[in-house]
Parts: C-alpha cells; sequence; structure tokens
C-alpha cells in the first residue's frame, strides 16, 4: 500500500505490506494478507481474515464472520451476509462463512451465511450459494447446483 488512500476508512486493520489496497475502501477491524489486491469501494468488517495472493474487484462486501483462504478471487458485487434471521434491533446470530484456496466467486453472487466454499471451487456470476459447495465443483444459479467438476490446482 503506498501512503494512506485519501477516501478511505482504514480502522484497527493489519495489511501486510506488500498488499495492494486501493482507495475510497473501508477496512474494519480485518486482516489482509500479503500481495493481496483490494480494489475500490469494497467495505470489509471487523475479524474478517483475508489471505495472501487474493485479489477483490470492487463494489463487494465482506461483514464479520468471513474467512477467505489464499489465491482466492472475488469479482465485482459479490456480497456475503452473516445472519440467517437479520434484524434491525434485537439479537442476531453470527454465522462464520469460509472461502477455501484457490477459490473463485463470480460477478454479483451472493454467498449466505454459515456455507463454505471448497477448495478451487468456482462459483458462476449471479450465483446463489446457500449451501457448502465442494472441493474444485463448479457451481451456478439460485440456488446454486453443481454442474460440474475442475481440475485441482
Amino acid at each position: 500500500m503506498r501512503g494512506r488512500p485519501r477516501y478511505s476508512v482504514i480502522s484497527k486493520t493489519r495489511i501486510s505490506k506488500d498488499a495492494k489496497i486501493h482507495d475510497h475502501v473501508n477496512l474494519y477491524g480485518c486482516k489482509v494478507g500479503r500481495k493481496t489486491k483490494i480494489d475500490a469501494y469494497v467495505y470489509v468488517e471487523e475479524g474478517v481474515v483475508i489471505g495472501d495472493n487474493c485479489k477483490i474487484r470492487p463494489f463487494v462486501f465482506i461483514p464479520a464472520g468471513v474467512t477467505i483462504g489464499n489465491n482466492v478471487f472475488i469479482a465485482p458485487h459479490v456480497t456475503f451476509t452473516n445472519d440467517k434471521y437479520p434484524r434491525a434491533q434485537g439479537v442476531w446470530r453470527l454465522l462464520h462463512t469460509h472461502v477455501r484456496n484457490d477459490a473463485s466467486i463470480g460477478a454479483g453472487s451472493t454467498v449466505n451465511p454459515g456455507v463454505t466454499i471448497g477448495e478451487n471451487a468456482l462459483v458462476g456470476a449471479g450465483s446463489v450459494v446457500t449451501k457448502d459447495i465442494p472441493k474444485n465443483a463448479i457451481v451456478v444459479g439460485c440456488p446454486a447446483r453443481v454442474i460440474g467438476y475442475r481440475a485441482g490446482p
């Protein structure tokens, strides 16, 4: 990261020296790994861990409870959620979501809370992930369903 981005909010966040953070991001209490690139208009909440060599494209939302492995690609407009029954007031339940190493999530996808996207899995653009995705699986649709498998990395 070269200097502090001018129009960003970066608070209590651990960013590796060789990570590249563009301007217009909000990072709160998260951890960003080595050689990871975060584009403009990304919002990341407290406790999120983003691994090494990841690429997070514009307009991505990552709330508390999400862990992202190494070499993960997240396309523009991907939204993660962390509560199955969100409320403006009262008690809510944080559910943890995991994106394993080498996974890719296509543009405009939504990842529901409490799921694991397996190693080297590919989520097609516009998919809604409602349950765990197996290792090397290719999934598409709403809800996302397995349509095939790809070779390991």
